[in-house]
């Protein structure tokens, strides 16, 4: 491994480590004691919702699950799909299925006029 390759990896690993900080704190929140329907529906759509990066933290991690796939495309010595297509498929999920049922989840707890 290459002195860059280990400075991109260092990078990556002090990346994960504020998201997974920022993720235990997003989970403490919900685990409060006073969050009702409302507060909890607020809170699912800022995981969704168009605020920075578009398309909320789910397309933002989808986006990132595309970027790796699009690389492992590249990569693959035999060009057979095995890393990029289940990298592709975790993205489509993110994108389609989790997504969508956290607007749904959103919905259930507290309609919301015009919106998410």
């Amino acid at each position: 491994m290459t002195d860059q390759s280990r400075t991109r990896l260092e990078r990556v690993r002090a990346s994960v480590g504020i998201a997974s900080l920022a993720l235990q704190q997003i989970e403490d929140d919900l685990r409060a004691d006073d969050v009702d329907q409302e507060e909890l529906a607020a809170i699912l759509r800022e995981l969704i919702e168009d605020t920075d990066p578009p398309g909320g933290f789910m397309a933002a991690v989808a986006q990132l699950l595309t970027a790796a796939a699009r690389r492992a495309e590249q990569v693959e010595a035999d060009r057979d799909g095995d890393a990029s297509c289940p990298l592709h498929e975790a993205a489509a999920l993110i994108t389609d299925d989790a997504g969508q049922r956290l607007v749904w989840a959103a919905r259930a707890l507290h309609p919301q006029q015009g919106g998410v």
